[in-house]
């Protein structure tokens, strides 16, 4: 890989020494910056940057490729630890079913929903699925996403839900961006299993987890935590097998009630617990005392007219929040991070640092990946990406429906 070196950066954002995994409280509100900056990229990691007022000399830089970024701005890219882009098709008919009044409940039980997508996916080959999904994974990408967390969850059967998870694992095998797969099978009951819950826990626990973990095919593992999906203690239960089989806990927490699914997941140790709409003030202490992220999921909340979780009450009570994009067929068919972001700062009242903070450092901690990603920092990956001339970072949430991104580089190559 090339050397390359960038100079006079309006600002380069989101300078961390090494060894700050995730920022919470008040922290939140601070943004290391640099302004008029240059970045040095080697062998594909963030090597040195400063002021230019200490540009170093160039003579030791074989190869070297310079970069003006005049009135530009640098920031690494955004971590995005909660997705759904291994998906068939799309369900753009249960987005008119709800402007016209049915609720997300009354679609699920007309066969809509997770259930769909689960029909649909049964009917793609593994070669279709991956196709589709590389069309997202580069969309996401030209708007400065590099790293991503991808889930399973359509497939609800031993045969689909292993499909799904080798789709993802061919997207990881190339090397791309770092990638952290996650087993979804607790998403939703499937039909054949309607009246036997029972029966199929325990194909999730006694089929379908050895089989991923004699493949390698996951690094996390999920629960939908909601009424007529799975209970807290059941979310115990299947959380606690796949730690057995050395999977990181997340759970799908508090989305359209109160149910429980927080404390669910802090008692098994969860590295997340994402959606939180119904999020209250003892889910918040609980949350004080862990070190599960809080991960907000605007997209999902704003496509669906959900009550906004509590992301403002949560950082003044000294939690680190996290945001991601939730981009998934049925409830957010967007992975675009700059307005996840916006919406944070129009809808949660957070300002720019925390929207930047929540979206960077923090999400890569929800995926285990605050080391390599998330930050610009020393040994870090070089993905970052650079604005069009802008005046601010501010900018960015507040330009919501803007192309700001003139280029993204992953592992220092323009994309």
């Amino acid at each position: 890989m090339s050397k390359l070196l960038i100079k006079n950066i309006k600002t380069l954002v989101q300078v961390r020494e090494v060894g700050i995994l995730k920022v919470s409280g008040a922290e939140m509100k601070e943004l290391p910056c640099i302004e008029n900056a240059w970045l040095a990229v080697d062998n594909g990691l963030i090597a040195d940057y400063g002021s230019m007022d200490d540009f170093p000399g160039i003579e030791d830089w074989k190869g070297l490729e310079i970069i003006d970024c005049e009135g530009k701005i640098i920031m690494p890219c955004y971590a995005d630890s909660h997705t759904h882009i291994v998906y068939a098709g799309n369900r753009e008919g249960e987005f008119v079913d709800r402007i016209n009044g049915l609720s997300y409940e009354e679609i699920f039980e007309r066969g809509g929903g997770i259930l769909n997508s689960a029909k649909k996916l049964s009917e793609a080959t593994e070669d279709e699925l991956f196709e589709q999904a590389m069309v997202r994974l580069k969309e996401v990408i030209s708007q400065g996403t590099g790293s991503i967390e991808i889930k399973s969850g359509y497939g609800l059967s031993l045969e689909s839900e292993l499909k799904m998870l080798r789709v993802i694992k061919r997207i990881k095998d190339l090397n791309l961006l770092p990638v952290r797969a996650t087993f979804l099978g607790a998403h939703a009951l499937p039909l054949e299993f309607k009246n036997n819950k029972e029966g199929y826990i325990n194909l999730i626990v006694n089929e379908m987890l050895p089989k991923i973990a004699k493949e390698k095919l996951a690094d996390f593992i999920d629960v939908f935590c909601e009424q007529n999906y799975f209970t807290p203690d059941e979310t115990e239960y299947i959380l606690r097998a796949g730690t057995e089989h050395c999977l990181i806990p997340k759970v799908h927490a508090e989305q359209m009630s109160h149910f429980g699914g927080i404390q669910a997941g802090v008692a098994c140790g969860a590295i997340s617990v994402d959606h939180l709409e119904f999020c209250n003030d003892t889910d918040i202490e609980v949350l004080k005392n862990s070190e599960t992220m809080a991960t907000v999921l605007p997209g999902a909340a704003f496509f669906l007219g959900l009550p906004l979780p509590p992301a403002r009450k949560m950082i003044d009570a000294g939690l680190p929040i996290a945001f991601a994009s939730d981009f998934n067929p049925g409830s957010c068919p967007s992975g675009n991070m700059n307005f996840m972001m916006s919406l944070g700062c129009v809808q949660y009242k957070l300002t720019p640092e925390e929207v930047i903070n929540a979206c960077t450092i923090n999400s890569a901690y929800a995926m285990n990946l605050s080391h390599e990603v998330g930050s610009i920092t020393p040994g870090k990956k070089a993905n970052f990406f650079i604005t069009k001339p802008i005046s601010s970072y501010s900018f960015i949430p507040y330009s919501f429906g803007s192309n700001l991104i003139e280029s993204v580089y992953l592992n220092g190559v323009k994309q």
